[in-house]
């Protein structure tokens, strides 16, 4: 089976999701971030799975369910920390982050029988997932992150590498908030689209 890694910042106020900001207040921001990482964990709670491993920056809280090992972040770019994030695998893994609150069990339950890889398309041109059948760090060191063309040079590094490639539905990542509210209104009872609704009423939007 695979394992399903979920890379990951603790939601504390000023360190996460601050392009919400305005129009929420960092501890806002926060709350929603909690929220997408709460729907998150849980969905990989119910989807089969060898091991779930929390890849953290930051320390776990009261929003972490059981069942999860958590393992800190190294430090560097982010290529760095996705690639030890597979480096500590030793079979089949999928790796998302917590930004996809409209993930589903369904999307998350991956067989590599005739792949090698899966990619999952970020509208903002990046990825929400990236899944290996023989995890290599290399793959991912010196993708340039968070820029238009992330998805499609990390997606370059899969196919020079040979590696026969199966292709996940394009999501949206929570990113702004017109990107929490085209997210929580895919997923309308979700504790994020909960939040949202509370917040939003709460700044006037």
């Amino acid at each position: 089976m695979t394992t399903l890694l979920v890379i990951a910042k603790e939601p504390r106020a000023g360190r996460v999701k601050t392009r919400l900001t305005p129009p929420f207040t960092p501890r806002e921001a926060a709350t929603l971030a909690e929220a997408a990482l709460v729907d998150t964990l849980r969905t990989v709670a119910a989807t089969p799975a060898r091991r779930r491993v929390l890849v953290l920056d930051g320390a776990p809280g009261p929003w972490l369910p059981p069942g999860f090992d958590v393992v800190p972040q190294c430090a560097g770019g982010l290529d760095e920390r996705l690639a030890a994030a597979f480096a500590g695998c030793d079979g089949p893994a999928l790796l998302i982050g917590m930004d996809t609150p409209q993930v589903t069990p369904a999307l998350l339950t991956v067989a590599f029988a005739g792949c090698d890889a899966y990619f999952g398309p970020a509208e903002d041109g990046g990825f929400w997932a990236l899944g290996l059948a023989r995890p290599d760090p290399e793959l991912l060191r010196g993708v340039p992150m968070s820029t238009p063309t992330t998805g499609a040079v990390q997606r370059e590094r899969l196919t020079v590498a040979g590696l026969r490639v199966r292709e996940l539905p394009r999501l949206r990542d929570v990113d702004t908030a017109d990107d929490a509210e085209a997210v929580a209104a895919a997923v309308p009872g979700s504790r994020f689209a909960v939040e949202l609704e509370r917040l939003g009423a709460a700044v006037g939007r």
